[in-house]
């Protein structure tokens, strides 16, 4: 390894290592090291500028967009109250009925959102019921977190996929003549939430909810303005769908999601007096997108593509390309194994990007990329459930239910939930994973 390539690999170990210890703010960090790898020779401006995929970063705004518009119409309340009527009275059911829905609705929006969705409405039964929030608030966090990768639009990894494979929308349900994203991590998500209904049976035994005093509250009420979810969930269904259909179209994921933020937008500030939901200004909507998050993964892009630049990422592939040509079937699990603890401890974005490349690199060996491409998302998803470190919404997720608690959880507590929700979340994916993504390529 000479100069340039250990240069390259410590500014970014020494930037990877500040974003995950949070001596200082971690998008100050990242861009520090994306100017460092310039000042240093190891990239020019233009190529970092080039080194960012700006079609995902289209998708990150234009859906966060289109969320805030969601997260207003009052139908994630509404889905939650359902649950709530459905669940009769039955505190583990209600618990693992909003925590899967969480997980569903996190396919399509990010995650962080999905929590601050749905918090309230576990807030509300446990003010209600008078039963702690923490458990219920972080398995939501949990949830919300699981199933982002099994569709495109719900989380980074699945768009940095699409930016270094090339995979497309229905890639992610249907792939190389076999089921893939959604299935398999469906498989897992029943699994897990299976497991811990049963773990939460058990916990709240003696917690009963009287449901009889809601006998005449109607669900849809949590929907204020018919007219206006109406119109927001029609606008997001066209996106999704013209999303879907892009080779069709022949654009860009990024400019179709941008479309479909813009007629949000558009429409509802141009005709704000027609709607009683409360429609923010222009300004005010932009400011509402988290801009931190954008310089961060923009920087994150940049500093991988340093890597690449120095020559860092052949280093890698070349020390890893015998074992995995040896046996396709260690090597995957080896990826899978080892990638789960890493992502629970340190930024898992970086680290999924950063492999991402070196698998695209290995394809370029005659090895066959998709069984490590998609055992490296699902352990790089299922992972991070382990720590706040590893996935910001577990971070938000806890401060939420402390908030409303009134107390400070342990991290004792915090572990009792996550660790077995990694472990069986992992195994249960781990098996059909082998089955149908691994073994008939071995």
């Amino acid at each position: 390894m000479g100069f340039i390539e250990v240069l390259a690999t410590a500014i970014f170990l020494a930037t990877i290592t500040v974003v995950i210890t949070g001596w200082f703010d971690s998008v100050i960090a990242a861009l520090i090291g994306v100017a460092a790898m310039v000042c240093f020779g190891i990239m020019t401006d233009v190529e970092a500028f080039k080194a960012v995929d700006w079609n995902v970063i289209a998708i990150l705004l234009s859906i966060w967009t289109i969320s805030g518009f969601f997260g207003r119409s009052g139908v994630p309340a509404y889905l939650s109250c359902l649950v709530l009527k459905l669940a009769k009275g039955n505190v583990a059911l209600f618990i693992t009925g909003v925590g899967a829905l969480a997980g569903f609705v996190s396919m399509l929006i990010d995650n962080v959102v999905v929590v601050l969705m749905f918090a309230p409405v576990i807030f509300h039964a446990c003010r209600r019921f008078n039963f702690r929030a923490f458990g219920p608030v972080l398995f939501m966090g949990l949830c919300a977190n699981f199933m982002g990768t099994a569709m495109l639009l719900g989380d980074l990894p699945p768009q940095m996929l699409h930016s270094v494979a090339k995979i497309e929308f229905w890639g992610f349900i249907w792939y190389m003549g076999r089921p893939s994203s959604f299935f398999i991590l469906l498989i897992s998500y029943i699994v897990t939430c299976t497991f811990f209904y049963l773990k939460f049976k058990k916990d709240y035994s003696s917690v009963k909810m009287d449901v009889t005093s809601m006998a005449d509250e109607n669900p849809s009420d949590c929907i204020k303005d018919k007219p206006f979810a109406i119109l927001t969930c029609g606008i997001f269904l066209l996106t999704i769908l013209a999303m879907a259909f892009r080779e069709a179209f022949g654009f860009h994921l990024g400019f179709i999601a941008m479309w479909g933020a813009l007629a949000c937008v558009l429409l509802f500030t141009r005709f704000k007096d027609r709607f009683t939901v409360e429609i923010p200004e222009v300004d005010e909507i932009l400011k509402e997108l988290d801009w931190r998050a954008i310089f961060f993964y923009v920087s994150l892009f940049a500093l991988v593509g340093g890597l690449e630049h120095a020559g860092v990422i052949k280093l890698v592939v070349t020390a890893i390309t015998p074992m995995i040509k040896e046996s396709i079937v260690l090597g995957s699990t080896v990826m899978y194994w080892v990638t789960a603890p890493i992502v629970g401890i340190v930024e898992h974005d970086a680290y999924i990007l950063t492999m991402l490349y070196v698998i695209r690199d290995l394809g370029t060996q005659g090895i066959n990329p998709w069984p490590l491409y998609w055992m490296l998302l699902w352990a790089g998803t299922l992972g991070s459930n382990l720590t706040i470190a590893g996935a910001p919404a577990l971070f938000v997720a806890k401060n939420l239910a402390d908030k409303e608690d009134g107390r400070m959880s342990t991290l004792k507590e915090f572990l009792s939930m996550s660790v077995p929700y990694v472990i069986v979340s992992l195994v249960s994916c781990y098996v059909p994973a082998m089955l149908i993504w691994v073994l008939p390529f071995a």
